[in-house]
């Protein structure tokens, strides 16, 4: 309430003497893991560091306050060239914030990520400030985190459309606009195709040919990530079934179904409605779903494998990855991650984990595939180094299965 008549206050003050105002909302990176690792007490104490810090950062003039949560705001008037103060008081925010602090005997590091917004150049009234300073936090969380983003008019456009899309994808699967697109891996000793990718695409009404990195995070947010990967399952293993008896299917499925779905009566269903041998199915899944160690998803993995459906553990050695993950269950199949493969030719560094990857693969009995092939060079070097198999454009783009073509070595595209 302190914040807000403060900004009104700012805002009356502005009109008398024609001096901006800037907004910023930010909240702290990783403080949900110190919640959760080193319990409430912990962070409580965490929330007052940083507090204390905050008080220490900014001018007389400013106001600090905390809107909820691990979410504070900034409310800093400035005369001069307002952009460059502000951007020069969101780098000091972030250098102070990252600082490591000592709690109790704990050795906390955390991040932080901030929107801002400023008077009179992105609004004239405070709630639409806050707002669009919201939205500024948001992008900079979408850009990376432990960043800072000025408010732009597109970022409301954007979630605008997000709006419109989260509506229109509730019907889609019903409506027939979803379709399944196919992409080959091949052997790389034959270049024969020996499974297929399968990958959904969205034909929205209005806006055309939509890709799933545009509504698959939207239907994780609402819920209908879940009728979504049982259209696709279905399809996939009901495409497949037509196909030469040697090839098989894989099909990504969303960490939240180990969470929340029963994944294993959705893959059992498509089986038995779809007449697909297990045998011919193939689940890929991120180490997203391994990363608690959750006995109840490495249940679900071995119920799943039972089934007699073969696992493939996807973009290994981004993100979280770990060698431990492969030490949590016995994947039939590991896939190299294409921000490798594209850098294996010119970085040592590069070449050495694929390397690692292929050796540990066949160690452990799995077979490596190498995402991201566009080039004969990189499927020469793949092969070199142990993959069995690659995927990529220089094998053929996603097509929808009546443009397959299964049979005989698969023709090299030239690179684009």
């Amino acid at each position: 309430m302190l914040f807000r008549e403060k900004a009104d206050a700012a805002l009356e003050s502005y009109k008398a003497t024609g001096i901006g105002y800037s907004i910023f909302i930010f909240d702290l990176d990783l403080f949900k893991s110190v919640n959760d690792s080193l319990g409430h007490p912990i962070g409580d104490a965490l929330l007052k560091a940083v507090a204390a810090r905050l008080k220490g950062l900014v001018g007389e003039h400013d106001t600090v306050a905390r809107l909820g949560g691990d979410e504070f705001a900034i409310l800093h008037v400035a005369a001069g060239d307002q952009r460059e103060v502000a951007s020069e008081l969101a780098q000091r925010l972030l250098e102070v914030i990252a600082e490591p602090y000592k709690i109790e005997g704990h050795r906390i590091v955390i991040g932080t990520s901030v929107g801002i917004a400023m008077a009179p150049h992105h609004g004239t009234e405070n709630e639409k400030l806050l707002k669009n300073a919201d939205l500024a936090l948001y992008r900079a969380k979408s850009d990376g985190r432990n960043s800072y983003r000025f408010f732009e008019p597109e970022m409301d456009r954007e979630v605008q459309l997000r709006r419109r899309i989260e509506v229109d994808l509730t019907c889609a699967p019903t409506n027939g606009e979803l379709e399944a697109y196919y992409q080959p891996l091949v052997d790389t000793g034959d270049r024969r195709i020996c499974s297929v990718e399968a990958l959904i695409r969205w034909h929205h009404p209005r806006h055309g040919l939509v890709m799933p990195d545009r509504f698959i995070p939207v239907a994780e947010e609402n819920g209908l990530i879940t009728a979504i990967d049982r259209w696709m399952l279905h399809r996939a293993c009901l495409d497949a079934r037509e196909w030469p008896e040697d090839i098989r299917v894989a099909v990504n499925l969303s960490s939240i179904e180990f969470r929340s779905g029963d994944v294993v009566q959705m893959i059992t269903d498509a089986l038995d409605r779809t007449g697909l041998p297990a045998s011919r199915l193939e689940i890929e899944i991120t180490e997203s779903v391994l990363l608690q160690k959750s006995p109840h998803n490495l249940s679900i993995l071995h119920q799943i494998r039972k089934l007699g459906v073969s696992i493939v553990l996807d973009d290994f050695g981004t993100g979280y990855s770990s060698l431990g993950h492969l030490r949590l269950f016995p994947f039939d199949k590991i896939k190299v991650d294409k921000s490798f493969v594209r850098e294996t030719s010119q970085r040592a560094d590069c070449a050495a984990i694929v390397c690692a990857i292929v050796n540990l693969g066949r160690e452990l009995n799995m077979v490596t595939v190498a995402e991201g092939v566009e080039t004969s060079e990189q499927l020469d070097l793949m092969r070199a180094a142990g993959c069995k198999q690659a995927q990529g454009f220089l094998f053929g783009p996603p097509l929808p299965a009546t443009q397959l073509k299964l049979g005989g070595r698969v023709e090299l595209r030239r690179a684009v």
